[in-house]
């Protein structure tokens, strides 16, 4: 591990540490993919996933909240893109055990969702009157996560 990296902003984000398991967890799994997939799944799958937390990272890094979504938004695209990929290893047989893979994409798909949403709060004007309650209502948004 490079060392002081907890000093720099993305590191310590939750959603790029599970991003970073799914590219270690990609990496392992596709070694076994054949040969003659090197340079086509095996390459696309190790691209998408390095791109999650890659563009997590640079966005964490700019100065500006736009900028920082559009990387967020970049980097959940590389994630439908790298669960797709594995959907399509899951068919061809190269992947069998496709559980854990599936969880740990849902659990990053959340927290990058949340993080999205978090942010985008931060931008919106402030609509609410004096007399609305401040506490959120939660049933409202369980079903803006569906």
């Amino acid at each position: 591990m490079i060392r002081d990296s907890q000093q720099r902003p993305h590191a310590r984000l939750e959603v790029w540490m599970d991003a970073m398991v799914l590219v270690e967890m990609v990496y392992r799994s596709s070694s076994d993919f054949p040969d003659h997939e090197k340079f086509s799944l095996t390459a696309q799958l190790r691209r998408s996933a390095v791109s999650v937390p890659s563009n997590i990272a640079e966005g964490a890094a700019r100065r500006s909240t736009p900028e920082y979504l559009r990387f967020l938004s970049v980097a959940r695209g590389s994630l439908a893109e790298l669960d797709t990929q594995l959907q399509i290893a899951v068919r061809l047989g190269y992947l069998i055990e496709a559980q854990a893979f599936s969880e740990q994409l849902d659990k990053t798909f959340a927290k990058l969702n949340s993080l999205i949403r978090s942010l985008e709060r931060s931008r919106a004007p402030q609509a609410a009157s004096s007399n609305e309650s401040r506490i959120s209502n939660l049933e409202s948004r369980h079903s803006n996560a569906r």
